[in-house]
C-alpha cells in the first residue's frame, strides 16, 4: 500500500490496485500456487478470462506487471532465464562496445540494435554466424533490400547502424576488412526539406500557448524554455536532474551524446519558470529527475517523444501549420 501511494496513485486507483491484488491472492490459493510460482504466464492464465469478460480495468495487465517487477526485485520470485541465441550473443557485445566504449546513451544504442539484429537474422537465419565471411555485397544487398521498401529518414539510420557495426567487426578482429566503406550513401538533397525552424514571433506565440494557470502548463512552459533559449535536445532535458540547477551561480549542467557535460547559464525567465514549477507543481516523490510525469506511476519523463509531443501540442493551440513539428524544431 505504502509502494501504490509513493506512485501517486489516487484513492479510487489505490483501491482497484489492492482489490485485483485480492483476487489474485485468492486465485493463487484455490490453485495451491506459492509466491514463488508467479510468472508471466501464471499473470497470463489469470487475467484472461477477466479481460475477455471485460471485468477488469484496462490498467489491470500494468498493475500485474508491476506487482511481478516488485517480487522479482525482492528476491520472492525468480528472474526468467531467457535462451540467448547465437545472433544475442553478437548483439549484445556489439551494445556493451557502443555504451561503454563509444559512449553511446542506452536509447541510440536500442535504435541500432534493431537493424543489426535483422542483419544478422538475414544473413545467417537460426544457426551459427560466422561474421568473418560478410561480403561488400551482402551488405549493399541488404541496405538496398530495405531501402525500397522505407522511406529516406528509416533508410538514413539503418545505412548509420550499418557502417557502425561493420566498423565494429573491424575494430575487434572480427572481420579482416572495413566493409563500413561498401555501405551505399542516402541522396539527400540540398532545400529537399521544410526548414526545422521558427521565426522569433511564431516562438512567443508557441510560449504563450500553454496555459500558465495549471500545473501541467506551467511544467510544459518550463520545459518549452529550456528548448527555445538554451536549445536543448529532448534528450537532454528528459536528462536533467534537481541536484543539476547551480541557483547561486545562475547556471544549468547539461548531459549531452556521448556522456558530454557542459555548464550553460540559466536566463531569468526561464530560472523563474523552473522555480515556480518546483514551488507549486512538482509532486512529491523519490524521482530526483527535474520535471515528473502529471499521472501515476510518479517518475521523469523517459523518452524524448514526451517531449516531442508537449512541443506539437503548444503549436497546435498556438494555430500554426507546419510540416512538421518537434523537439528540433524551438533548438534551431
Amino acid at each position: 500500500m505504502a509502494l501504490i501511494q509513493s506512485q501517486g496513485y489516487v484513492r479510487g486507483s489505490q483501491r482497484h490496485h489492492l482489490s485485483l491484488l485480492e483476487h489474485f491472492d485468492a486465485w493463487l490459493a484455490r490453485r495451491h500456487l506459492p509466491l514463488g510460482r508467479i510468472a508471466e504466464e501464471v499473470i497470463a492464465s489469470f487475467l484472461d478470462p477477466m479481460v475477455r469478460a471485460k471485468w477488469v480495468h484496462v490498467s489491470a495487465p500494468a498493475t500485474m506487471r508491476r506487482l511481478l517487477t516488485m517480487l522479482r526485485a525482492d528476491g520472492v520470485v525468480d528472474a526468467p532465464v531467457v535462451e540467448r541465441t547465437a545472433t544475442d550473443q553478437v548483439v549484445a557485445k556489439y551494445e556493451r562496445f557502443l555504451v561503454v566504449e563509444r559512449a553511446l546513451s542506452p536509447a541510440t544504442a536500442e535504435s541500432w540494435l534493431g537493424f543489426i539484429r535483422r542483419l544478422l537474422t538475414e544473413q545467417f537465419g537460426s544457426g551459427s554466424i560466422e561474421l568473418a565471411t560478410l561480403t561488400a555485397t551482402d551488405v549493399i544487398a541488404f541496405v538496398q533490400r530495405h531501402s525500397r521498401r522505407y522511406g529516406s529518414s528509416y533508410t538514413r539510420k539503418l545505412v548509420v547502424a550499418t557502417r557502425s557495426f561493420l566498423r565494429y567487426l573491424h575494430y575487434k578482429g572480427l572481420h579482416s576488412r572495413d566493409l563500413a566503406m561498401a555501405v551505399p550513401k542516402v541522396a539527400r538533397w540540398k532545400l529537399a526539406v521544410l526548414p526545422k525552424h521558427l521565426p522569433a514571433d511564431q516562438v512567443q506565440r508557441v510560449l504563450k500557448a500553454c496555459n500558465r494557470r495549471t500545473a501541467l502548463g506551467r511544467r510544459n512552459y518550463a520545459i518549452l524554455l529550456l528548448l527555445a533559449r538554451l536549445g536543448l535536445r529532448a534528450g537532454e532535458v528528459i536528462r536533467l536532474q534537481l541536484d543539476d540547477i547551480d541557483w547561486e551561480h545562475d547556471c544549468l549542467l547539461v548531459r549531452g551524446k556521448a556522456a558530454r557535460m557542459a555548464q550553460l547559464p540559466l536566463p531569468g525567465d526561464v530560472a523563474r519558470a523552473i522555480a515556480q514549477y518546483l514551488q507549486r507543481d512538482r509532486p512529491r516523490c523519490d524521482c530526483r529527475a527535474l520535471f515528473i510525469r502529471d499521472c501515476a506511476p510518479l517518475r521523469g519523463l523517459n523518452r524524448a517523444g514526451a517531449i516531442a509531443t508537449i512541443v506539437r501540442r503548444a503549436v497546435r493551440i498556438a494555430g500554426l501549420k507546419l510540416a512538421r513539428a518537434g523537439a528540433h524544431l524551438l533548438r534551431h
